[in-house]
């Protein structure tokens, strides 16, 4: 019998494989990054084929690494960046276009038209989304409108769209010769095309953007027994595993975080954060800038809701100390340099490259660097770079109070920038509650081989993923109340400093 079960993560900044037992710890795994293409300001690309071969290399590295081969896992799931648009042609596979990335901002004129005619409302009623350039629905109609010849292969079904999930199952399961082309819920609620109320595609909202349904993938629950597909004998895997789960990045490390009750929250810290609280069976309206979004379907039991604070830049912010300014050579790096210093010495940071998400939605705001004196150095800058993960964090969680009813008593968190163990104690600090990392800090991949193993009874029950789950470290706020109130008054007044640069139509 199998053994194990893999996963595939597809993210923002890269792609890894990681292969679990049964108890849920991590057995081997293989990892590789990808181009960040900045076109011009605010354009945010990636290469579909570089992120299909990079799949293939880590699947293949890590098997190997392990010895381990395709007969040995008894499912596969798969979890990725969401948002981000690929358009590609059905009959040779080739992109029309590269991938637009989450993060891209080129669609604020689509979003800003949706919003001053009241088509936005419709949006956020059906989807549970504000117009955003965030989401998948903007990308797909600027590229049929932008890119020649892809509305005619749209019309006459040539042309096919999926978030990246969709992207590499249709090509691990044959690609032209006969690849799979399916999404989850998940995925699919981030689209602005999905009715969160039927969990399909709504013919009002594929109106608005101008999109030919037949562009989209068949919209499946996020475990399946029967599976999307089967990798091709020939393949990454050297041999036929079942694909039986699929869910965009911050689900899965909500379901991998085990929050499987109505109130129980996790935020993941990648390149943007994620703060999802489980609403059970609830649809909940947000009224303080959150997401209305799937947690997850499995199987044929009834959809799971959440609500949503998506934060754009937070561990990118940390890249980009790196690659653009230069002041670290490596994100382990930040941590060493802000503990130089004791506080920010008056420094706040916004970085709002990408407008602001929640609860803003200010595609008008930009970064902004505030407080600055001549006694201020790198280091201030890098602590108040860890600083601005935290505050935008509480900006999301006070906004989640609001919205539920439910305080937090302790936050969970997963994601590569917990490994930064001052910027952990400086969220505990800000939000004022212990902050509690797993002993698998990379939830998001765990999650999708949760969702795959569920579906084929590796699992027995999501009861049965709460006795893998463990905690690894905690962190216990060490500010005083006076002290986070003032630090927190400052933060929002920097965050009024971004508003308003730039002109959106």
């Amino acid at each position: 019998m199998a053994e194990f079960v893999g996963a595939i993560d597809q993210g923002t900044t890269s792609t890894r494989f990681m292969i679990f037992d049964h108890g849920g710890s991590e057995v081997g795994r293989h990892q590789l990054e990808h181009e960040q293409i900045l076109p011009r300001a605010g354009w945010v690309e990636h290469n579909p084929v570089e992120i299909v071969e990079r799949t293939n290399a880590v699947c293949q590295s890590a098997l190997n690494s392990t010895g381990l081969s395709a007969s040995d896992l008894a499912a596969l799931g798969i979890t990725n960046q969401r948002e981000t648009t690929v358009v590609w042609n059905k009959r040779n596979g080739r992109p029309y276009y590269n991938a637009i990335v989450w993060q891209d901002t080129r669609t604020d004129r689509i979003a800003s038209a949706l919003e001053r005619d009241g088509r936005g409302d419709v949006i956020r009623r059906k989807a549970g989304l504000p117009p955003a350039t965030y989401f998948s629905g903007g990308k797909i109609q600027w590229i049929l409108e932008n890119v020649d010849g892809v509305r005619e292969a749209a019309e006459n079904g040539d042309a096919i769209f999926g978030n990246t999930d969709s992207w590499v199952i249709w090509n691990l399961t044959g690609g032209p010769n006969g690849g799979v082309h399916v999404t989850d819920v998940t995925n699919a609620s981030r689209t602005m095309l999905m009715n969160l109320e039927t969990l399909d595609w709504d013919d009002e909202l594929l109106g608005f953007f101008g999109i030919p349904r037949q562009m989209l993938p068949e919209i499946k629950p996020s475990s399946l027994a029967e599976g999307y597909g089967t990798t091709l004998a020939n393949g990454a895997f050297g041999g036929e595993v079942r694909i039986t789960g699929d869910l965009g990045d911050q689900q899965a490390a909500t379901v991998g975080q085990v929050c499987f009750s109505p109130g129980e929250a996790k935020n993941t810290y990648g390149t943007g954060n994620f703060m999802l609280l489980n609403t059970g069976h609830e649809l909940v309206r947000s009224e303080s800038g959150l997401l209305s979004t799937v947690c997850y379907k499995f199987g044929d039991e009834p959809v799971v809701y959440a609500l949503e604070g998506s934060i754009a830049v937070t561990g990118s912010a940390v890249q980009w100390l790196r690659d653009q300014l230069g002041i670290i050579s490596g994100a382990a790096q930040s941590e060493a340099l802000a503990k130089q210093v004791d506080d920010n010495g008056g420094v706040y940071f916004v970085p709002a490259f990408s407008g602001l998400f929640a609860p803003y939605w200010r595609s008008d705001a930009r970064g902004a660097i505030v407080g600055l004196s001549r006694f201020n150095t790198n280091a201030h800058l890098a602590r108040a770079t860890l600083e601005a993960i935290c505050y935008q964090s509480r900006d999301v969680s006070e906004a989640m109070t609001k919205d539920s009813g439910v305080t937090l008593d302790v936050l969970k968190v997963d994601g590569g920038v917990t490994a930064n163990e001052l910027c952990m104690q400086i969220q505990a600090d800000v939000l004022g509650v212990p902050v509690s990392r797993p002993v698998v800090a990379e939830t998001t991949a765990l999650g999708a081989a949760y969702a795959a193993g569920l579906a084929v009874g590796f699992w027995k029950s999501t009861d049965e993923l709460r006795e893998n789950w463990n905690e690894d470290r905690r962190w216990t706020p060490q500010w005083d109340p006076e002290h986070r109130d003032a630090g927190y008054a400052q933060w929002k007044k920097a965050v009024q400093r971004t508003l308003d640069w730039v002109d959106v139509g």
